[in-house]
């Protein structure tokens, strides 16, 4: 079992930044895989980026050159910086982790951009 908590939410500006965090704690097993997703109201959930244990990434093409993955092996935390936001990133952002079968969510962090 794997247990994910994000934090870094909130209300931002059109053009401001965030950093949204992701603690997994438990049965941590690698090779792995971390990602943020997003879900804004009435639309599906769908990959914002996603970062590999041996730290292979990819983004979605909405987000290239504005947004940055990173984690951190040894805390077992990923992070997600956001700059230059958008009005259409206003949506709630979910951790996953993603081991053989295994597939885990976090409670999701509510991102608005509003002015």
């Amino acid at each position: 079992q794997v247990r994910l908590v994000e934090s870094g939410g909130g209300l931002v500006q059109p053009g401001g930044s965030l950093r949204l965090s992701c603690a997994a704690s438990g049965s941590i097993f690698s090779p792995n895989t971390m990602g943020w997703y997003h879900q804004a109201p009435g639309k599906q959930r769908g990959l914002v980026a996603s970062v590999t244990s041996s730290g292979s990434i990819s983004y979605a093409d909405s987000v290239k050159g504005r947004f940055t993955i990173s984690r951190d092996n040894a805390k077992n935390t990923m992070y997600l910086q956001m700059n230059s936001l958008k009005p259409e990133d206003t949506a709630v952002y979910y951790c996953n982790f993603r081991h053989d079968q295994y597939n885990y969510w976090g409670q999701g962090t509510q991102v608005t951009v509003s002015s």
